[in-house]
């Protein structure tokens, strides 16, 4: 057997361009073998082609065949030839109908959409329980009557149907898309689709746009006191009492010893006693402010308590950056169920300004794969420096013990206050062996236990 392959190339240049052309020519020999080979390399290529265009029709079929469309094609192909085999008048009837109806929806899918679609959401951030407006545009841009259509508008996980009317040549048709956000989360609004399909919705044809609003539903927060004085200031007192040699803040006077550096020598001092006199200091250090969320499904008692969990976050967090405090907002990530006991990982939420911390508070949720809120805590000890008060925001499955074991994560002399959200539970102050506890049960108990006890 030969098998010789030809493979000729040609250039060709101009001023303008340069365009280069190759194309391929393979022979075989007439050997019976090479006679083989070449029905072999046929029926790959014939296989190749049918699988493409087998694969192209039924990703047609999917996306044209609606759920009374598989029906009626059922119909068609069972009912008939029952029909015809047993001679029942009736199925042969129901079998010529199925395919009648197939056949007369078929016209409604020829030719396109001449739509121009154009959709806007006038705003990207809402608060959870209202409703934003968007804006449906749909133009005829060709030069004949387009017949009424449909126009999909997919609203997070449901879907948005808007009726276009018969439109003349250049008519647009403008509707207001409802997108509602009474929940706390991200909606995505889009990408509007264009449906054609037949009266009775056998068979159905889509062009899909491209462009896809994101909504962010913030949580509903209220207005608190200000965390620089009141309840807030007076759980944190002084930052520090620690005397240190070298500082801002001057607190004495002191005999010198071994080591101490000649720049802090008091010289009127030296000169008054007759020894060398050093300087001490109060070590001045910037109090930051730790808010700790649980995200354990199982510190919740129920949905509604981690929405106020969330909620109060949101209000204190709001707060404190307004005050122009320093802040972290911290969470356990989502750990792996297999990695649960040797890995520990927690987030940082961004509280750079309210806007950023609300849109990530947006997207927050629960999840049984996360750390229970004493590791967080601890973790959080850790990675989270200066700290002088922690707010630790929890369910009503939180038992006093667990509470009380909140303090262990933070260092000595860092105030913990437990917010411990609770429906069932009449709002409430109280002290567990170190851990303040505030109990809510609304969100509006949060802002009055803040102001009663800053009174």
């Amino acid at each position: 057997m030969t098998f010789n392959t030809e493979s000729r190339s040609s250039r060709t240049s101009t001023s303008s361009r340069t365009s280069t052309n190759t194309s391929t020519h393979t022979q075989y020999s007439t050997t019976r073998a090479a006679t083989i080979v070449s029905t072999l390399v046929w029926w790959l290529r014939a296989w190749r082609a049918t699988t493409t265009a087998v694969r192209a029709a039924t990703l047609w079929t999917r996306d044209t065949v609606t759920p009374a469309g598989w029906a009626v094609v059922a119909a068609s192909v069972v009912l008939l030839p029952v029909g015809v085999i047993f001679g029942w008048i009736e199925l042969i009837a129901a079998g010529v109908t199925a395919v009648a109806l197939l056949l007369l929806s078929l016209p409604f899918l020829m030719g396109g959409r001449s739509y121009s679609v154009d959709f806007s959401l006038g705003i990207e951030r809402i608060v959870a329980g209202g409703e934003a407006i968007g804006t449906l545009t749909v133009t005829n841009e060709s030069k004949k009557l387009e017949l009424p259509g449909r126009v999909d508008v997919p609203i997070g996980t449901g879907l948005t149907d808007v009726y276009v009317p018969l439109l003349r040549a250049g008519q647009s048709h403008v509707e207001d898309v409802v997108v509602p956000a009474y929940v706390r989360g991200v909606i995505d609004v889009g990408p509007v689709t264009t449906v054609r399909t037949d009266p009775i919705g056998i068979l159905r044809r889509e062009v899909a746009w491209a462009d896809v609003h994101r909504l962010y539903v913030h949580p509903v927060t209220v207005s608190i006191p200000s965390t620089s004085s009141g309840f807030v200031r007076d759980l944190e007192g002084n930052p520090t009492s620690q005397i240190v040699d070298s500082d801002i803040s001057f607190h004495a006077i002191r005999e010198y010893a071994h080591g101490d550096g000649q720049r802090n020598i008091h010289w009127k001092s030296t000169a008054k006693t007759g020894k060398l006199m050093v300087r001490q200091f109060e070590e001045t250090r910037r109090s930051r402010l730790a808010i700790v969320l649980a995200l354990r499904a199982d510190e919740f008692g129920s949905d509604d308590e981690f929405e106020m969990a969330v909620s109060a976050v949101g209000s204190l967090a709001v707060r404190a950056i307004r005050d122009g405090r320093d802040i972290a907002v911290v969470g356990s990530q989502e750990i792996p169920e297999f990695a649960m006991a040797t890995v520990r990982s927690i987030r940082s939420l961004s509280v750079l300004t309210q806007r950023t911390l609300l849109d990530e508070l947006s997207a927050i949720s629960s999840g049984p794969n996360m750390m229970p809120v004493e590791a967080v805590c601890a973790l959080a000890a850790e990675v989270v420096p200066d700290i002088s008060i922690a707010f630790v925001f929890c369910g009503s499955t939180m038992t006093p013990k667990r509470l009380q074991a909140l303090t262990l994560g933070f260092a000595a002399g860092v105030a913990v206050v437990a917010v411990l959200c609770d429906p069932d539970d009449e709002p409430r102050y109280r002290n567990l062996a170190g851990t303040s506890v505030l109990t809510i049960g609304v969100l509006d108990d949060f802002r009055s236990l803040l102001a009663r006890r800053a009174g």
